[in-house]
Formats: structure tokens, sequence, C-alpha cells
């Protein structure tokens, strides 16, 4: 078999579980999605599809600072619908899918395998930023229950410093068997995915405010933050469903209420569904390279992966 047809197998296993979680949870969707305004969805729409952006902007920044540098719209592709193997049941599929798929335009699995793990901890670490700054503001119930993840807030940005990135990354591919990295992690590399995963959270603040029927974008951003990062880190659950969940409705409860946290909640899941699909939908537009036919990439995996130039 091939590796385009490997390739779209992959594609279409995560979009069945993408729907299918879609499909299970379809009556409270529909429900929940009723009591919401058209304007105010449109919106929460256009800011998760931005938020998106920004977080693809990210990882192609990354991918840049490991020596495989990229344009946006293979960035697209490959991000995208990698992506969708967040849906999958188990913690690496978005992983393994934007790897593999990155190999088509040439890149070594090195390369994109220590981009998308930066790009997993930029996320985590910002997150808890994000949740660490706004929740103490909003919601006191939220804080008493996660402090754990907002205590690790000062650890995990000291992680981001591109030394102990550089040494952590090293590390990992040892124990891979693969090719260390021969130069640090650029500062600026680091500088740069922070900042636009930190305007991708804004992006996703202002989501989850339109869909508030009270509430301030402080508690938007932190309850949203907060959940996301729980989502993650409950691997078990694809796409963190029923546990992202859970912590917005108890971040967001003691401000709008159990029964309306819970029809938010299930609302921005399906409007960041839909964000997924419509962005999966672009990268599926997108010229897949020539070579995505071919076997292996030649050269991948058999040099040492360099820092930008």
């Amino acid at each position: 078999m091939n590796s385009r047809r490997l390739k779209s197998i992959f594609v279409l296993t995560a979009l069945g579980c993408c729907l299918y979680g879609v499909v299970s949870q379809w009556a409270a969707i529909t429900d929940a999605l009723s009591r919401m305004s058209p304007p105010g969805l449109a919106g929460s729409l256009i800011a998760g599809l931005a938020g998106l952006g920004c977080w693809m902007l990210g990882w192609r920044a990354l991918l840049t600072g490991c020596g495989a540098p990229l344009p946006v719209r293979a960035t697209t592709r490959i991000m995208f619908l990698g992506q969708l193997g967040k849906y999958v049941p188990g913690s690496v599929w978005a992983l393994v899918g934007q790897v593999e798929l990155a190999r088509g335009y040439g890149v070594a699995r090195t390369a994109s395998g220590a981009a998308t793990l930066l790009a997993m901890a930029t996320t985590v670490a910002t997150g808890c930023l994000t949740a660490a700054a706004l929740l103490p503001l909003t919601s006191a119930d939220a804080v008493r229950t996660y402090w754990w993840a907002l205590t690790l807030t000062p650890v995990l940005l000291g992680c981001l410093h591109p030394r102990i990135v550089t040494w952590a990354l090293n590390l990992v591919l040892r124990a891979a068997r693969r090719p260390l990295l021969d130069k640090p992690v650029p500062t600026r590399t680091m500088g740069a995915a922070v900042s636009w995963t930190l305007l991708g959270w804004a992006c996703f603040s202002v989501h989850l405010w339109l869909l508030l029927p009270s509430g301030s974008p402080a508690l938007a951003g932190g309850a949203y933050a907060l959940a996301y990062v729980i989502g993650f880190l409950v691997i078990f659950a694809p796409g963190g469903l029923g546990a992202r969940e859970a912590a917005l409705v108890l971040a967001l409860a003691p401000v709008t209420g159990q029964a309306e946290s819970l029809v938010v909640a299930l609302a921005s899941r399906a409007v960041l569904t839909a964000a997924d699909l419509l962005w999966a939908g672009v990268g599926r537009l997108q010229p897949a390279p020539a070579n995505e036919t071919r076997g292996l990439v030649p050269g991948d995996d058999h040099r040492p992966l360099e820092g930008s130039p």
C-alpha cells in the first residue's frame, strides 16, 4: 500500500471519529445551538477559525526554527489534516498525522516531530498562564478545583527556555534513536511561537465570550484556557471530549448558572468542531506534494536536525 493511500485512510478514519463524536451528542448539541443567536454563533466561529489559524502559524514558526521552513499553504494542509487525529482515541494520532503528512514535503520526522511536541508544550504552558492570570479574577471555584494546573504555570513557562527545550528534545530523540539537534532551538523561534499561541488564546476567548449569556471576556478567556488544558491532559478522551466540557461548566457556573454553562460548553464544542472541519477542508484543497505517492523522502531521518539559518 503506497504512502498516499495510507494518508487517505488516516484522514478518513479521523474524520469518521470526529463526526461520530458529533452524532453521539447530536440532540444535546442541537438543543444548545438553538438557544444561541445566529450572529453570536457566526462571530464565535470566525473567532475560533482565527484562533486555529494563529496556532498553525505558531507551529510553522517552530518548523522553521527546526530547520524545515514551509510555505503557509503546505503548513495549512499538514496541520489541519493531521489535527483531525485528535478525534481518534489515544493521545498520539495528531502527532503521527502531522509527522507523516510533512514527510511528503521533504520534512524529516525529527523536524516535524520536534516542532509538534514544542507546539503542544507551548500551548499547554501559555494556556496555564492565561488561566492563572484571568481565573482568579472571575472564577474562584475553578481555581480551588484546578489549583494544581495553575501552579504548573511558572514551571511550564520556564521549560520553554531555548536551552531547556533543546535539552528535552535531545533526550526524546536519543531515546527514539533519532539524530540529535546540532544547534539550540533559536530564541526568536520560541518567541514567535509563544506570541502566535497567545494571540490564538485571545481569539478563543472571544469565541467563548460571544456564546456567553453573561460574563466578561476575562471569564471566557480563563475558563476556556483551563478547560482546554484539562482536556489535553486527559489523554484517553478524544479531543478532550467530556473533560473540557466539565471544566468549562465548573468555571462558568458561578456566573452563568449550571444549566446555561452546560449549554455554552456544548455550543463551544460544536463551533470548534466545525472550525476544525472547515480548516481541514481548506487544507485538503491545497496542492498535494509531488512526492507524496513515493516511499520514504530521500534523506529522511538520516541527517541531523538543524537550527534555522
